[in-house]
Parts: C-alpha cells; sequence; structure tokens
C-alpha cells in the first residue's frame, strides 16, 4: 500500500467525503461529474429527490444504466454514485459487484439490484479494483449484506481495505465469474481491471477514466506511479473489447479497445 502524503491526503478527503453532501458536489466538480447515461441505455427513472450517498440518501436518488453485451452473455449496470460508479455484472442469475462507492453506497447498489428483479442472495462475487475509499468504502457492508459472496482484490491492496472477512487474492489471468482478471498497478500498487472477453467488456477502475467520451490516464494527482500507470494503460490496450466501464466518467460502448490504444500511443 502506498504511504506518499498525497495518498493519504486524498484517502482523508475522500473518506471525509462520504459524510457530506457538499463535499460530493466539490470532487464532483475536480474529478469527475455525473453524467447522462450513454445511448442506447435504460434508466429507471428517480423516485425521490437527489441527494449524497454519503448523507443517507435515498437509493433512487442514483442512475443504474443498462445494456447487454452479445448473445445475452453478460448484462452490465451501471450504479451511478455522484462522482464515481460502480457496476452489477449478471450471468444468468448470477451478479458480480465491481468496486462498492464510498461509504454509504450500498442502499443504491441495492436498488440497482432491484431494479434488475435480483438482491443480495445474487451477488456471488465482489470485486474491488484498488483500496482507494471511492471504490471500496462500502466493501464492509456490502460484504455484510451479501454473506455468500466472495471478495476479491490485488494483493497489494488488501492490507488497505477494511472488510468483514478475508478478500481472495488475485492475480494477473486468474478467472473470476468467468471474468479475467488484467493487472494494471500504477494508480495503486494492487490495481486490477477485469475483462469479459465473451462479451467484450473491460472494467477498468482507476487505470483509466473517460473525459470528454475519451479515455484518459488517471489523474496524476492520486495516482501513486505514473509511470506504471501508463504502462498499465499500454498493457489494457493490447487487450480486445469494444466496451469500457471506469470509475470516473461515463461508459465507452463502441470501439473502447481502439481509443485506449490511441491514448497509449500519444501518451
Amino acid at each position: 500500500m502506498n504511504t506518499s502524503p498525497r495518498l493519504i491526503d486524498r484517502r482523508t478527503f475522500v473518506t471525509d467525503l462520504g459524510r457530506g453532501a457538499f463535499a460530493v458536489a466539490i470532487l464532483g466538480v475536480a474529478a469527475c461529474s455525473p453524467a447522462a447515461p450513454s445511448a442506447g441505455a435504460t434508466t429507471p427513472a428517480p423516485s425521490g429527490g437527489a441527494s449524497s450517498p454519503g448523507a443517507g440518501a435515498s437509493p433512487s436518488a442514483f442512475a443504474s444504466a443498462t445494456a447487454s453485451t452479445a448473445a445475452g452473455a453478460l448484462t452490465w449496470s451501471r450504479v451511478n454514485l455522484g462522482f464515481v460508479s460502480a457496476y452489477l455484472l449478471v450471468r444468468g442469475g448470477e451478479a458480480a459487484l465491481v468496486d462498492t462507492g464510498v461509504e454509504n453506497s450500498a442502499d443504491a447498489i441495492e436498488a440497482a439490484l432491484g431494479a434488475l428483479s435480483l438482491g443480495w442472495p445474487a451477488v456471488g462475487h465482489v470485486i474491488l479494483t484498488h483500496n482507494h475509499p471511492d471504490h471500496a468504502g462500502s466493501a464492509a457492508v456490502v460484504l455484510d449484506r451479501a454473506p455468500d459472496a466472495m471478495g476479491y482484490a490485488g494483493a497489494e491492496d488488501i492490507a488497505g481495505i477494511s472488510v468483514p472477512r478475508a478478500l481472495t487474492p488475485v492475480q494477473d489471468g486468474d478467472r473470476v465469474f468467468d471474468l479475467q482478471v488484467v493487472t494494471t498497478p500504477g494508480h495503486t500498487a494492487g490495481s486490477i481491471s477485469v475483462l469479459d472477453p465473451a462479451g467484450s467488456v473491460l472494467v477498468a477502475g482507476d487505470a483509466l477514466r473517460v473525459t470528454a467520451g475519451r479515455p484518459a490516464f488517471p489523474d496524476g494527482q492520486f495516482t501513486a506511479d505514473m509511470d506504471g500507470a501508463k504502462a498499465s494503460v499500454a498493457k489494457l490496450a493490447g487487450l480486445a473489447f469494444d466496451t469500457l466501464l471506469v470509475g470516473h466518467g461515463d461508459p465507452i460502448e463502441r470501439g473502447a479497445a481502439a481509443a485506449v490504444a490511441a491514448l497509449s500511443a500519444g501518451g
């Protein structure tokens, strides 16, 4: 786990962010503001007023955009938590949750499950792309609510994640829920991404972000090793995928691998 002052400051800020709507608004502007779901996706209409996930907000305040991959092999659902997103990947009535958002995001994830006619018993896997609290802040509550789910993270990041039971460390090439684990260190030492080869979907956590509809390198202010992060982007550029799902920014649903390759070549 990286212990540089900038990462500590960031973790402190984001942890505080999980407790107040004002902080969410600030980081939404500074990092990645929420945006409308991409074309072709469906979004359940909110039934309550907008509020912050850290302030005990109604789950209905958060949009969940859903799209199906080739031949219905996998359905992905974006749980839009304002400035960060988690993703539900569903196959055969079972779900894998990739990231959990900031503290107090579990109700929003539960609402997204409900929109898919699923509940916590359907969640068999919780995959944490890295240990930053905007991605793993609700991991403990999620694993409590999904008692049969196994949790996974990169080995180097596990010590920085607080959960009620042991996480399984994963390495490059491991398979979880028919998803291929791709180690993408740089943003953190243990950052991972997951690829669904059959559906051509990559969930990259913070190994990439999306700005103005295009992939971008992770924010250097919050990245432990930028050279390593760029090497990981080059690694991702060599994979085959059409759809890119990231923690910060809207999904790219067509031509994502080519866009990532262009970023890497120009970086």
